[in-house]
């Protein structure tokens, strides 16, 4: 039995105590009164009425508790702890042990399945697999671990010791899962842990879980930093405005033709923060539109005075944003020297269902002489539709297809597609001969890497 189903049996056994033994102090001292002061001139039919309210009392009782009552801490479909229980329990295991380990457990193809083969079937997985996995930990001696259902087909587990006394366990636990089946449908299940040497904090502990579900690689000198203490880095950072702006050239025809900005923050005890570590925090904390904004005024600033094209990352969240468009609309038309110089790089997994509104704010910022970029396409679904559905200037290929020289024909069909289109493209990570020949051969436009131009570092100063 699992600790969950333990638990749901604990907890609505004290919860019938709880609501049945007044009710049986009231009806004991009733009988024991009346017995007591009457006894002499009782009728036999008390008896019989007092055993019947006694029994009617208790059914009626556990009647509230089984069918009536609503608040469980197990989920109704995994049969395991809900969210809310799931997070009370491990706040007290945190607590009570130095060492804990946090285990994510997701089903990838938990909505393919519910398409597929329907609903039912998607809540059968998920407790075939809160199943399977209890049976699997108990034949290795690991009992009574909460395990809960948190969303979706994500699982967290808590086991007591730090995460090395697990590893091994868990790479055999995702090996046997890869041919996992619940009555013919496959189940992809993949797996992440953490432990409280990365912090003691069970939020900051989950979503490190999903960062490393997501194959999020932190910078080495952010590893070291207590995530409580990365949220304040950046906060100061976004506060003081304070941050580096890499550099790197971009060439078209073997000539350097614009530069794409990296973002750096730096925190006032000099430490350097990398994207990969800062976004997760800056999305956390609502800090998006401020930093976009931030990022926009000081290349604004420093290329106002220069001739070179710029390109920037923003997030398309913030372009839509109604008030965040006033204030870049306001930069724009106090800075008509950058017109047709900025390049705003976009990229979203998911896909904007509102097109038009989306295209009509795409259109006002290219009248005012802003370039759109459109990023990794071919590594995410959302670049092929937007690049159907949105007008745009230029599309840089995911640069998975820069790594493997073996997709040439694919870039290639991409790049067709593009300038069937008529918007350019744009090529990044070149590090060799080979494919830069390959690129130019086939007729990107834009190519940028290592084998063109080293990063820079060029500015450095505060706004």
């Amino acid at each position: 039995m699992l600790l969950p189903h333990a638990k749901e049996r604990e907890y609505r056994f004290k919860l019938a105590l709880r609501m049945g033994l007044p009710i049986f102090a009231l009806i004991i001292a009733f009988v024991s009164d009346t017995l007591i002061n009457s006894y002499e001139t009782l009728q036999p039919t008390f008896y019989f009425e007092s055993i019947l309210l006694l029994a009617f009392s208790i059914y009626f009782i556990f009647y509230l508790i089984y069918n009536g009552f609503d608040v469980k801490i197990t989920d109704e479909v995994s049969k395991t702890f809900t969210r809310e229980y799931l997070y009370n329990y491990l706040e007290n295991e945190l607590k009570n042990n130095k060492d804990y380990s946090l285990i994510l457990i997701e089903i990838d193809n938990l909505n393919d399945i519910n398409i597929t083969y329907g609903i039912k079937n998607g809540d059968k997985v998920l407790r075939k697999v809160a199943s399977w996995i209890g049976k699997y930990l108990e034949e290795k001696d690991i009992k009574n671990f909460p395990m809960g259902h948190i969303k979706g087909g994500d699982f967290i587990l808590g086991l007591k010791g730090d995460k090395n006394r697990y590893k091994t366990t868990l790479e055999l636990m995702s090996l046997k899962a890869e041919d996992f089946k619940v009555d013919d449908i496959e189940v992809q299940i993949s797996f992440s842990i953490t432990d409280t040497n990365f912090s003691k904090d069970l939020d900051y502990m989950i979503e490190h879980l999903f960062e490393l579900q997501e194959n999020i690689t932190l910078n080495t000198k952010d590893e070291l930093l207590d995530p409580t203490e990365l949220d304040l880095s950046v906060i100061d950072a976004i506060k003081n405005r304070n941050f580096i702006i890499n550099t790197q050239n971009i060439f078209e025809n073997d000539k350097s033709v614009m530069v794409e900005c990296f973002i750096r923050l730096k925190s006032s005890d000099g430490k350097i923060l990398f994207p990969k570590s800062y976004m997760k925090v800056i999305n956390r904390l609502g800090l998006m539109m401020e930093f976009d904004l931030m990022i926009i005024e000081k290349s604004i600033k420093t290329f106002k005075d220069r001739s070179e094209v710029f390109a920037i990352s923003i997030s398309p969240t913030s372009l839509r944003n109604p008030h965040f468009f006033l204030k870049l609309k306001e930069l724009l038309l106090n800075n008509t020297s950058i017109k047709n110089r900025m390049i705003f790089i976009l990229s979203e997994t998911e896909y904007y269902s509102q097109i038009n509104r989306y295209n009509d704010t795409l259109k006002s910022l290219r009248d005012m002489g802003v370039l759109i970029a459109i990023d990794r396409v071919g590594g995410i679904h959302t670049s092929f539709l937007y690049l159907r559905d949105l007008d745009v200037d230029v599309v840089r290929f995911d640069s998975y297809y820069a790594k493997n020289i073996k997709n040439k024909e694919i870039v290639d069909g991409f790049n067709f597609m593009a300038h069937k289109k008529g918007v350019k493209t744009w090529l990044k990570n070149i590090e060799d001969e080979d494919l830069k020949n390959f690129a130019q051969e086939i007729g990107i436009d834009y190519l940028q890497g290592k084998y063109f131009a080293p990063l820079k570092t060029d500015l450095k100063e505060k706004i």
